[in-house]
């Protein structure tokens, strides 16, 4: 498919159900939680999703060749990304959807932080330090906010660390030989380094079982097909297709998402002060991922 310069109604269509995707995902591990320690169901994904991007690969003839000079960065972003999920998967095993992903899907705030200093042609420009202000605050808010049930630090922590740990990823292919790798070589790395490092650390977080039924099952499947391997291929393939600044600029709408599920799927209770902090940051994301208007 030919580069576009815009999103059309088909990338948009996409887009949508990708986030979509996303957001219902943060229900899934939630879900499947009951079934399995956090940490291991984590590991499971990651091998699971080894083996469906092995076949793919194969059959779609994508070599399993990766550059020397970028190995260093791959091993630090198999790290990030293991890290990432360990914090991600706990934190939604103690506080609920709606918080974490709150607090998770921050993470084009503290990527557009970071690009600020490294990368000399993404300074922020106003409309950025709006985003960026509004957002804070938005997380700020998030964090303040200590009524209801199941309200957890240790779990925001740990949606925030997430969050921080996805940035780092995303800053490595942007700064590193890692943006020269195409997208099925660095998520192949991610998952092989990921998968057997989460198994093994998981019997630190409990019993790796807990009572698995069909629903458990079916969730880690979902899982492993719609999310770990052709869920994050189908976001690479956008970003080749779409201006990622237009790819970019839907990313507000997982959290959104996210917490909508997390009270229509879970019955979870989203106290005012979430919705608040959902609208700002979701506002703040906008802004920051919006395309400077051109002066003509």
């Amino acid at each position: 498919m030919e580069r576009k310069s815009h999103i059309d109604a088909f990338g948009a269509i996409a887009l949508i159900a990708f986030a979509l995707n996303l957001a219902f995902n943060q229900v899934v591990i939630k879900v499947t939680n009951g079934g399995f320690n956090p940490v291991f169901s984590a590991g499971l994904r990651s091998l699971g999703a080894i083996v469906v991007l092995v076949i793919w690969m194969k059959m779609r003839g994508v070599s399993f060749a990766f550059p020397r000079a970028a190995w260093g960065a791959a091993v630090l972003s198999g790290i990030l990304f293991t890290f990432e999920f360990t914090c991600l998967f706990v934190a939604l095993d103690t506080t609920t959807v709606s918080r974490a992903s709150v607090i998770f899907y921050s993470m084009p705030v503290w990527l557009t932080i970071a690009v600020n200093f490294l990368l000399p042609d993404e300074r922020l420009t106003r409309t950025k330090i709006i985003g960026l202000m509004l957002a804070m605050l938005g997380i700020a808010v998030a964090l303040g906010n200590r009524s209801g049930g199941h309200v957890s630090w240790t779990g925001d922590l740990l949606a925030l660390l997430a969050a921080l740990s996805w940035a780092g990823i995303a800053l490595l292919v942007r700064v590193t030989p890692l943006e020269k790798v195409p997208p099925a070589q660095q998520l192949m790395c991610q998952v092989a380094i990921s998968g057997p490092i989460l198994v093994l650390m998981a019997p630190l977080f409990g019993p790796l079982v807990r009572d698995v039924q069909l629903i458990h099952l079916a969730g880690l499947t979902f899982q492993i097909f719609a999310v770990a391997s052709f869920g994050f291929l189908a976001w690479f393939w956008l970003m080749s297709v779409y201006p990622a600044s237009g790819v970019a600029s839907f990313s507000f709408l997982s959290p959104v998402l996210s917490v909508i599920l997390g009270w229509v799927l879970l019955s979870e209770h989203v106290a005012l002060s979430v919705w608040a902090a959902l609208a700002l940051i979701a506002a703040g994301i906008y802004l920051i991922n919006r395309k400077p208007r051109m002066i003509a």
